[in-house]
């Protein structure tokens, strides 16, 4: 069932930035898909209004361990609030627009 957002809410949003970190474990296939994936619905929904780091753990533990990153891939959405972490390769588009807090589009 798709999640449902308030005028208000999707107003809110509507011209916000997004701050998203994406913590990767090297060149695998799991994290390359993560990438394409994320960077597909970004590219598709928020068009010029996100800022995507792709963090590798193995080249900077320091930041995975002071963001608590257990598993790979992992997306933390920083801004808007409220901050949101999802695990995973992204390959469900509804799974990633509700922790994103975007609507999904309508159906063509």
């Amino acid at each position: 069932m798709p999640i449902q957002l308030s005028r208000k809410r999707r107003a809110i949003l509507k011209g916000k930035r997004y701050v998203l970190r994406l913590y990767t474990s090297g060149s695998t296939p799991r994290s390359a898909r993560a990438i394409r994936n994320l960077k597909r619905i970004c590219e598709a929904r928020l068009h010029g209004r996100y800022d995507l780091a792709v963090i590798d753990i193995y080249q900077q533990p320091g930041l995975a361990q002071d963001d608590q990153i257990i598993a790979t891939p992992t997306l933390i959405k920083e801004e808007p609030a409220p901050r949101r972490v999802l695990i995973g390769d992204f390959s469900r588009d509804d799974r990633v627009l509700a922790g994103l807090s975007l609507a999904p589009l309508p159906a063509a």
